[in-house]
């Protein structure tokens, strides 16, 4: 009898195995199930505010040609870099996401160009992916972790997670430090959706968050064939070593496990124009250093 409640226990045991490894397959698929080349459009609308005397700003609408490289493959992390394409001609660097399986280390994004370095432990995060998003530069933007669903014919994963301003307005608005992201992404029959309901916060030390006004957003990623972005896939050839590099530089700045902040200019200018507009390529020691000097 024990012989017997020992097999049935290693047979259960073996199933909920090989179910995790299946889940996690089909987990997979559905991030890669985002690269390729897409139409996108991206529509934003402010919708509720506690406040009867806020003026709710203009909806957005834009509109882009972007290809969404895969840059690393491996068991547990999964990279995608996208680039803008521009009059079928120029290309954009733009967002990066990094997929981390069971991932406990994160950094919070808490306003004025800071992170928090948190840990979440192994139980907290079973069977979840985190999803790291980076500027255009490869600094660090947001992180959130959650659960891929495949139920009733849908994929998609959904989670809360506090970034800076989006662009669309850092450079316009300072009536609001925090954006907290809601973010849902579902794999679809034309492509995927990154749909959106954010908020946006005023947080200041000291003091609980005060709610501005919500935001609900659509960004459409339709599959178009591949050969309308071979622009961007050229670029990308052409410069991923670079980008490596500097992805590498702050893979060893997010290695030491400490909050961060950064410099949001040095010398007036922005890291990112460091890095798009440079004269010169810059080898490895080069970019190091320039890092360095956007690190408090």
């Amino acid at each position: 009898m024990m012989r017997k409640t020992i097999t049935l226990l290693t047979f259960s045991l073996l199933c909920v195995g090989l179910n995790a490894q299946s889940k996690k397959k089909q987990d997979i698929k559905a991030i890669k199930d985002m690269c390729g080349c897409y139409e996108v459009s991206f529509k934003y609308t402010e919708t509720f505010a506690p406040e009867i005397d806020y003026e709710k700003a203009h909806d957005y609408t834009s509109g882009a040609l972007e290809w969404a490289q895969l840059i690393e493959d491996d068991k547990d992390k999964i990279s995608i870099q996208h680039l803008l394409v521009i009059n079928d001609s120029m290309v954009i660097k733009h967002w990066r996401q990094d997929w981390l399986y069971e991932n406990t280390n994160f950094y919070r994004f808490n306003g004025d160009s800071s992170w928090k370095f948190e840990t979440k432990s192994k139980d907290e995060v079973k069977g979840q992916w985190t999803q790291n998003v980076y500027q255009v530069d490869d600094s660090p933007r947001y992180s959130g972790s959650a659960t891929w669903i495949h139920a009733d014919g849908k994929n998609y994963w959904e989670n809360k997670a506090d970034s800076p301003l989006p662009r669309r307005e850092y450079t316009k608005r300072s009536d609001y430090n925090i954006m907290k992201r809601g973010n849902r992404h579902e794999i679809t029959s034309y492509g995927w959706l990154h749909e959106q309901d954010n908020d946006k916060i005023i947080r200041e030390e000291g003091k609980d968050d005060k709610l501005l006004v919500q935001e609900k957003g659509y960004n459409v990623y339709t599959k178009v064939d591949d050969s309308k972005c071979k622009v961007a896939q050229d670029w990308w050839a052409a410069n991923h070593d670079t980008w490596k590099t500097v992805r590498n530089k702050w893979d060893d700045v997010l290695a030491r496990n400490k909050d961060l902040k950064l410099k949001p200019k040095v010398k007036d200018k922005a890291l990112y124009e460091y890095l798009f507009y440079a004269q010169k390529e810059m080898d490895e020691s080069e970019i190091s250093s320039l890092v360095d000097k956007f690190v408090e």
